[in-house]
């Protein structure tokens, strides 16, 4: 990975940096068996369901969306966008997934890359599709009372480097994987319980912990860790042009502004898609009604 040398030996933060935004700028989208194969699996065990890809613009844009438990989104909207809608986006990960040189050549390989500044810049120079859920990790292990809510704290990053390079931002919402696992136990009750105290004493939780940083023990189908086969919804809403913006550097409440424009349609998207799932829920199998509850 771009971490690493070829004798998997650590380079400098610099190079490190150099490293990695030339292979992600390399990397090709997937595509043969492998992709058809894992398509097709998501197609079945899901049965995704896409809405508004007509507002979807031609050129290059910047997909922001919600984010889900345990970041399981990306198994659905990676081959669904590139398999449906021809589309790549680029998926801005954090900096430790790279750590480990195996982990990050897969994600490399994949489409993911560093959520760095300097990568989001190489990436829209050259004009490619890029993804990201400002929410990050917060929204990966949120409690089951948060879901389809955004948690973006005084994230801003993206809107800065989508005005600077004249991005299009395409707000979607998606709906499904936040429910393919159940909570048995909430993250922040994690300290407080059996399982916490064995974990102390384990040395894996200490008083440093952050309890809102700790994930939800999970149930999937049946009690079990296969995740249950809740079908899913994804709804593009209206794209944000900021091509009027670029080479600059949108002001505070510029950025306030275009950062609440973004959010509500996102938002918009999640009540639609939770409307239209109601309207359908009697038209699905029993079998994905029982796993599903």
């Amino acid at each position: 990975m771009s971490l690493f040398d070829k004798d998997n030996q650590p380079l400098g933060e610099q190079a490190a940096l150099e490293r990695h935004i030339e292979q992600a700028l390399a990397a090709e989208a997937p595509s043969g068996v492998q992709l058809e194969i894992f398509y097709r699996a998501i197609k079945t065990l899901f049965d995704p369901v896409i809405l508004g890809e007509e507002n979807l613009p031609d050129g290059p844009c910047l997909f922001v969306g919600n984010h889900s438990l345990f970041a399981l989104d990306g198994w659905v909207l990676g081959p669904m966008l590139l398999r449906e809608l021809d589309r790549f986006p680029r998926a801005m990960g954090d900096k430790f997934l790279f750590a480990n040189p195996r982990v990050g050549d897969l994600i490399l390989r994949t489409g993911g890359v560093m959520g760095h500044p300097d990568v989001c810049a190489a990436l829209m120079e050259d004009g490619q599709d890029l993804l990201v859920f400002p929410g990050g990790a917060h929204e990966a292990v949120k409690a089951k009372r948060d879901i389809y809510e955004l948690q973006w704290r005084e994230r801003y990053g993206f809107v800065k480097l989508a005005a600077r390079h004249g991005y299009t931002i395409m707000p979607f919402g998606m709906i499904g994987p936040d429910e393919f696992y159940g909570h048995l136990l909430e993250g922040e009750d994690l300290p407080d319980s059996p399982i916490g105290s064995l974990l102390k004493r384990l040395g894996v939780l200490n008083e440093n912990t952050r309890r809102d940083m700790l994930p939800p023990i999970p149930a999937g189908a049946l009690g079990t860790l296969f995740p249950k086969p809740q079908r899913c919804y994804i709804g593009f809403g209206e794209p944000v042009d900021l091509s009027a913006m670029q080479g600059k550097t949108p002001t505070k409440r510029q950025q306030q502004r275009i950062r609440s424009q973004v959010a509500e349609q996102i938002e918009t998207q999640l009540a639609e898609l939770l409307f239209v799932r109601a309207q359908n829920r009697g038209r699905e199998g029993l079998l994905r009604r029982l796993l599903t509850i």
